[in-house]
């Protein structure tokens, strides 16, 4: 049997990739401190994950067999890079009864178009798929 091939980075990244970790803004993790806040150099958006960062936990997660974890990190670093008022409102659509069968499919295609968002838009169709076919829609 194989070996699997080792991940790019090494968890917990907080503590072995401390210096390859950025926030979405730039920032290094090292600069997040309590102290930063308090001096007033770093803002509520310098605490934001960078979907680079989600992309290795995958990739981590994967290499140990837990492909559903996985599969969830990688939805959220496509999450990541959309605005939280999108987020949002995926949220919601995706609660049954809020929109119809073709609205589903309108809103996963554009989560591919505007955002890129593979995963999440093949999510919501399966959803809608899943809602068609029990009347939640």
């Amino acid at each position: 049997m194989a070996d699997k091939p080792k991940p790019s980075m090494r968890y917990p990244l907080g503590e072995h990739e401390n210096e390859r970790i950025l926030s979405r803004t730039g920032r290094k993790l090292d600069d997040l401190t309590l102290e930063n806040v308090r001096a007033g150099q770093v803002a509520p958006d310098d605490f934001t994950i960078h979907p680079d960062t989600l992309r290795a936990q995958a990739d981590i997660a994967e290499q140990a067999g837990f492909a559903q974890l996985a599969a969830n990190l990688r939805r959220a670093a496509e999450l990541a890079s959309i605005p939280n008022e999108k987020v949002l409102a995926v949220y919601e659509a995706l609660r049954p009864y809020r929109l119809n069968y073709e609205q589903l499919l309108a809103l996963a295609d554009e989560l591919e178009r505007e955002y890129d968002a593979h995963e999440n838009a093949r999510l919501v169709r399966e959803a809608a798929e899943a809602y068609k076919a029990r009347g939640l829609v």
